[in-house]
């Protein structure tokens, strides 16, 4: 995956190319979490939704103004930033 790394005020952020036009992770909007673009809806609130056993459709009936694409770009987000994830050991001596 090609990486789009944009500028909001004070932070860079990298999004796949597909989410980077989904998605919107701007300081002045929600605390700069990131959000579907033009709406104020969370990311996490959707991979929420769909960990308590929503369907897509599911959800597209509680918020009609997201589309198909848009829950499948924040569920592809949220793997992107597992899969980036990293561990480290600290010793305890």
């Amino acid at each position: 995956m090609n990486d789009l790394i944009f500028e909001n005020g004070k932070g860079i952020h990298s999004l796949d190319m597909v989410e980077e036009e989904r998605m919107v992770i701007d300081e002045r909007v929600l605390g700069g979490k990131p959000v579907i673009r033009g709406m104020r809806i969370l990311v996490y609130l959707i991979i929420e939704l769909v960990a308590n056993g929503l369907s897509i459709k599911d959800i597209l009936k509680e918020y009609p103004e997201l589309s198909e694409e848009d829950v499948k770009a924040a569920l592809r987000y949220a793997a992107s930033l597992l899969k980036r994830e990293t561990y480290y050991e600290i010793s305890s001596r």
